[in-house]
Parts: structure tokens; C-alpha cells; sequence
């Protein structure tokens, strides 16, 4: 992975807040190495012990050219991807994907995504809802696709207490 990808993918330290989202606002691509340790590790991870994600001989003996990542690890990862780019506070609330090309070892997955729609107003709880549709792309194609909702606040927890306290 290269310092720009790296740099590019790094959490954000501080939250984002509702008000600095805008519709078409692009988020950074994340590349993902795809190892063999990564699709193990993650399906064993998420309780996946189905062979065909950790078991290179039965995996091909089934029709598969490889081991493969499991559904629950894709999920994990498309998660990772937005929170990076939100920052700590953010909470998703809706994860809707669907998988298509196998995410095989020995390739990369590419996540990017864009803002595809925004709450008119925060709610009463001062946070306001955020959809973001994506896209994970390795060598053979569209490995996920979907959409992710969040909510994010409104105003930073620090400037909300000041503006109660009076100063």
C-alpha cells in the first residue's frame, strides 16, 4: 500500500459533524489488501467456520477457484470504511449490501463512496442522518455494493456545552 493510499484511509481522529456533509461529497478510497491471513482471520473472527473461507483444497473441490471472503467480513470492512472517514461519534444505523465477485487472496479490494443523501434538519437529539452509497472493487468486478445509514451530530460536544454554560 502506498503512503498516499495509507494516508487516504486514515481514521479520522475527531467526529464529523452533520453540518460539514454536503450531497456529493466524495469520501477518500480505501484500498484493501486481500490476504489470505485477512479472509481466514475475519470469517473465524465473525464464528464463519464453513470451509470454503479457510480451506484452499475443499474450496475448489466445491467450484471455487480459491478460499473466499465471507459476507460478515465484507460488512465488517464496508463499516470500517465509513466510520474512518466519520470519525469516532458517528453510528450506523442501516447497512444494506449486496455482494457480487468473489474477494479472493492475493488481490485488493478498492472501497469509494459518495454522499447520496442528507437529512433536512437534525433531529431533537441533535444529530442528523447521512446516506452514503458505495462501492468494493477488486480484479473480477463489483465484490459489494449498497448503501450505509448514519447519524451524526449536529454540533461538537464541546461547543454545545459552552453555548448551555453561558459563555
Amino acid at each position: 500500500m502506498s503512503a498516499e493510499t495509507a494516508s487516504a484511509s486514515a481514521p479520522r481522529p475527531t467526529t464529523l459533524l452533520f453540518g460539514e456533509v454536503a450531497v456529493g461529497d466524495v469520501l477518500p478510497e480505501l484500498v484493501v489488501p486481500l490476504t489470505r491471513t485477512l479472509i481466514v482471520s475475519t470469517a473465524i473472527a465473525s464464528r464463519d467456520y464453513q470451509d470454503v473461507h479457510h480451506d484452499a483444497k475443499l474450496a475448489v473441490e466445491r467450484g471455487s477457484k480459491d478460499i473466499f471472503m465471507n459476507i460478515l467480513s465484507t460488512n465488517g470492512i464496508v463499516g470500517r470504511y465509513v466510520t474512518d472517514w466519520t470519525g469516532p461519534g458517528a453510528v450506523l444505523t442501516d447497512v444494506n449490501i449486496r455482494l457480487g465477485a468473489p474477494n479472493y487472496p492475493d488481490d485488493a479490494m478498492t472501497l469509494t463512496g459518495t454522499v447520496t443523501g442528507k437529512d433536512d434538519a437534525p433531529a431533537a437529539d441533535d444529530t442528523g442522518g447521512v446516506e452514503v452509497t458505495l462501492r468494493g472493487v477488486n480484479s473480477l468486478g463489483d465484490h459489494v455494493t449498497g448503501t450505509v445509514r448514519l447519524r451524526l451530530p449536529d454540533r461538537a460536544a464541546g461547543h454545545a456545552a459552552r453555548r448551555g454554560s453561558g459563555r
